[in-house]
């Protein structure tokens, strides 16, 4: 074999080794970008994910609120209610006292 034949496999050889460690090093920045790329991705849905439950909690307090307004109107409603039959019932009372104190 020639040295030029020799010397040309060297240098085929030497390529052939830069060219795996720049396929190496490409690899890992690619697997490097991908792991950033997947830990940002994580993080922006947490983020949105909070936002979402925010909104979510937000919009179940105002329904609760509202809710029990008209639950506390509903029982005003029905407190006047009992409230003037009592009355009523207290007058129908008051009024058959008297009467068997006159009658009597």
């Amino acid at each position: 074999m020639s040295f030029e034949a020799i010397e040309s496999i060297l240098q085929a050889e030497a390529q052939a080794k830069a060219a795996v460690a720049e396929a190496e090093a490409k690899a890992r920045q690619m697997l490097t970008d991908a792991e950033e790329a997947g830990k940002a991705a994580v993080e922006a849905a947490g983020i949105k994910a909070d936002a979402e439950l925010a909104g979510l909690r937000d919009r179940a307090q105002a329904q609760a609120e509202a809710e029990a307004e008209k639950r506390k109107a509903a029982l005003e409603q029905e407190k006047a209610q009992l409230k003037a039959r009592a009355q009523a019932r207290l007058e129908q009372a008051a009024a058959l006292v008297v009467e068997r104190i006159v009658n009597d």
